[in-house]
């Protein structure tokens, strides 16, 4: 079967409180879709932390101490640094405008995935709005799973994504930060190749190439489409969660 990603049109914008269930299901409808068995749906991040209220402002942060240290350091708002420093585990890398952690989640990102970039916020000038990533996006992807299914009455995977840059390569590429229902890494290891040669090491990172493709027809900027419904996904769903994708310290060659 071919894979084919659809961005649903006429997707709202996403307020917290707001039912994404009911929203994607009235997208669906507009886009002239109905879910089927195997179906996939990709949602960008941002959606689904304004839904869980994870907007913050800055006008309400008091900096500790060892943030406005490193805020001097990398040139960055001290208000700020101190959510990227609640956000995770441990700061691994720091230049001037750059903060790479440990997310509390396990992954490793710049500036602990906190976003500037279309978050529309309330109030006067000074009032700057950041969005944090959700607090638990598994349970967020099953959240939506179930809802949707219990809508549609059929099996699908849903996948939340985030854009991330990378240790050796410029630009940033969508990856799975949460994911209900589908594979998060596929192992092809003892798998025969085309001429019976048994693969030893492959591993294939099956949400984060779903994740990219997903976000290439997302968008990054104000293109309004942070649902994408896909057909075709190549391998069987099956329960899976983000901890799969996590490489351990101790085979993280770049930390």
């Amino acid at each position: 079967m071919p894979l084919t990603l659809t961005p649903l049109q006429g997707y709202p914008l996403v307020k917290s409180g707001d039912d994404l269930v009911d929203l994607t299901v009235q997208a669906l409808s507009v886009s002239g879709l109905t879910l089927l068995p195997g179906d996939v749906l990709v949602f960008a991040q941002k959606i689904v932390s304004k839904a869980e209220g994870r907007r913050v402002n800055l006008a309400t942060i008091t900096p500790s101490p060892r943030a406005q240290e490193l805020a001097h350091q990398i040139e960055k708002d001290p208000r700020l640094v101190e959510l990227i420093l609640r956000e995770s585990r441990t700061v691994l890398r720091t230049r001037p405008g750059t903060i790479v952690v440990e997310h509390r989640l396990g992954f490793v990102c710049a500036n602990a995935g906190i976003d500037h970039s279309n978050v529309a916020g309330e109030g006067t000038a000074e009032q700057e709005w950041v969005l944090l990533l959700p607090e638990d996006p598994d349970a967020s992807a099953q959240r939506l799973r179930d809802g949707l299914q219990a809508h549609f009455g059929v099996p699908i995977g849903v996948l939340i994504i985030d854009s991330h840059g990378r240790a050796w390569r410029l630009g940033t590429v969508g990856v799975a930060i949460g994911l209900a229902g589908l594979p998060a890494l596929v192992d092809l290891r003892g798998k025969p190749d085309l001429f019976g040669y048994r693969l030893r090491i492959t591993q294939i990172g099956a949400a984060d190439e779903l994740a990219a493709a997903a976000s290439l027809v997302m968008g990054q900027a104000a293109e309004g489409t942070p649902v994408v419904h896909v057909r075709g996904f190549p391998y069987p769903l099956r329960e899976s969660s983000l901890a799969e994708l996590i490489r351990p310290a101790d085979q993280d060659m770049f930390r």
